[in-house]
């Protein structure tokens, strides 16, 4: 007995040291990893001229919050939070592009290197991903998440149960076969001091819910098993403090949809907001139910533990400080947790206001007809952007046939569509809610104004990015159906309400029976032949660019 167990112990040990040494062998093979493309010595920018005129194209502002009520521990735990964006936002340029300091140290030009780090890398996130650093080629579909040189069937006879999960990079073993790596081990030694810091402000939180999430998700981070950690965040509705972190959205692997980048937003709650928007949640059944989709298009049910609530954002790290700034949050993806107990939508009324004063405002008085810009206003946006994040919770998120997740039937093809039904299924809902008399404090036409000047402020995001083409899909239906008219001396439109209206039921008709059908050659018809920038759009779009109005915004 005594020999067995000395045994067991050194097998232990062996077993442990082993493990550990493998771990570090494959950080530091990932971390000399030569990324998706080769870094020249010296970066220089394709066209000097075009960098700074990018530039000009941002609106800088200042993420501010009305921070009266938050406690000397809140503010700790704030503190904290903005290493853990720091540490984020490293891992999510190892996930863009691979070597972002050697990258970085070869850029020269001041003005180069500061639009790369807009963009997390050398393509033009906001112009259809156009490189503007000399030499380095297109943007790789699959970013750094799989091998450059890796074929789709090379992928397909991968067999390897772990090859598409959201949490997995796939590399090459030394003998050049694929394999799939759990982000926990490549990505190791930040994960844990993300998760201790986490822990580290868990103990200055006295909100029990907003404590156990950051406890439950610092272990998440080390597992790569997110389930718990979103139940938990589930309930995180009372805290004045809120955090987004983790490997969230698949928007940056274009290739197959499959993996999951490094974001983080710190949040603070404004109460006062949130209140008028509370109501809602317990609609959402009854809203499904009257889905304008047969039955078995809808027969899923909505939780209703879910929320709506309304924040101040302080820091964008990661993903969602690529490109097009986010300006709500509708999570988690989890498909389990939304048939469960629902979705959490976050509105960013702060960076909401800040795109709407300086875009969607001056937009609209280049493109909309005089006698409807009355009806562009602020609250229509919120509504619209709010509901766009209650839609995506609604409709089904499982195949008809049982078959699948939607998101695992419609592939690459997957983000645009869900981000068209958003879109739309929010305007369906502010009409039912207007229709009822939840809504009264406007008009419908507001919405479907101010939603057509908001369709040519996304669609500037250009085909690269999926909200982008998602209007795209919108703007081409709604003006095939006549939903708005263009007078070619003014190049101004003019909304027609009741052909809007029919579009509008139309579009989410279309949308949810090509989710449940599960459908990927005709979501790919879809985005291919309709998401895209026809001529005359462009020509507008074109206009827009030369008027000086802001692209984007930054902080």
């Amino acid at each position: 007995m005594k020999i067995k167990t000395v045994l067991l112990i050194i097998s232990t040990v062996i077993c442990t040291v082993s493990c550990n040494n493998g771990t570090k062998d494959e950080e530091a093979i990932e971390n000399s990893y030569n990324g998706c493309f080769n870094v020249p010595q010296v970066s220089n920018p394709i066209d000097k001229n075009y960098v700074s005129d990018k530039l000009t194209t941002f609106k800088e502002v200042k993420l501010e919050s009305d921070m009266e009520g938050l406690t000397d521990n809140d503010k700790k735990m704030i503190e904290i939070f903005r290493q853990v964006g720091e540490i984020i936002d490293g891992l999510y340029w190892k996930q863009a592009i691979g070597q972002r300091d050697r990258f970085l140290e070869s850029i020269k030009d001041e003005n180069t290197r500061k639009y790369a780090m807009m963009n997390y890398g050398p393509w033009d996130r906001l112009n259809n991903n156009i490189p503007f650093i000399e030499g380095v080629g297109e943007k790789p579909a699959g970013a750094n998440f799989y091998p450059t040189d890796m074929t789709k069937e090379e992928f397909a006879s991968l067999d390897d149960s772990n090859k598409t999960s959201g949490y997995t990079i796939i590399r090459r073993d030394k003998n050049g076969k694929l394999r799939s790596i759990w982000y926990h081990d490549i990505y190791k030694s930040e994960l844990t001091k993300i998760a201790d810091l986490l822990r580290e402000a868990a103990e200055y939180s006295d909100d029990a819910n907003f404590k156990e999430y950051l406890k439950l998700r610092a272990n998440a981070l080390l597992t790569s098993d997110y389930q718990k950690s979103d139940f938990a965040w589930m309930k995180v509705k009372d805290s004045r403090l809120d955090l987004v972190v983790g490997p969230i959205e698949n928007y940056e692997d274009e290739l197959y949809g499959y993996k999951c980048a490094f974001e983080s937003f710190i949040l603070v709650k404004d109460a006062e907001w949130s209140k008028n928007l509370s109501k809602y949640v317990t609609m959402l059944p009854e809203l499904q139910k009257g889905l304008p989709v047969p039955d078995k298009y809808k027969k899923e049910v909505p939780g209703t533990d879910s929320d709506i609530n309304v924040y101040d954002v302080l820091l964008y790290s990661g993903d969602c400080n690529a490109g097009g700034k986010t300006i709500a949050i509708n999570l988690p993806n989890d498909e389990e947790v939304h048939l469960t107990c629902g979705s959490r939508k976050l509105q960013l009324k702060n960076t909401m206001k800040a795109k709407f004063d300086n875009i969607v405002v001056p937009i609209a008085e280049l493109v909309i007809d005089e006698s409807q810009l009355s009806h562009v206003k602020f609250d229509a946006f919120f509504e619209n952007v709010t509901f766009h994040e209650v839609g995506h919770g609604l409709g089904i998120k499982n195949t008809i046939d049982g078959s699948s997740t939607v998101r695992e039937a419609l592939k690459e093809q997957y983000s645009a569509i869900e981000e068209a039904k958003a879109d739309i299924m929010g305007l369906y809902l502010v009409a039912k809610l207007y229709e009822i008399g939840e809504i009264s404090s406007g008009e419908l036409m507001d919405n479907f104004v101010t939603f057509t000047a908001g369709i040519f402020r996304s669609c500037r995001f250009g085909a690269s990015d999926a909200h982008g083409k998602a209007n795209m899909l919108e703007f081409n239906f709604f003006e095939d159906a006549g939903a708005f008219t263009r007078n070619p001396e003014t190049g101004k439109y003019t909304v027609n309400f009741d052909k809007m209206y029919d579009a509008m039921i139309a579009s989410v008709e279309q949308i949810l029976t090509t989710q449940g059908n599960g459908s990927y050659e005709t979501a790919k018809k879809l985005v291919e032949t309709q998401g895209v920038i026809r001529p005359q759009l462009q020509a507008d779009l074109d206009r827009i660019n030369a008027s000086g109005i802001p692209v984007d915004i930054v902080f």
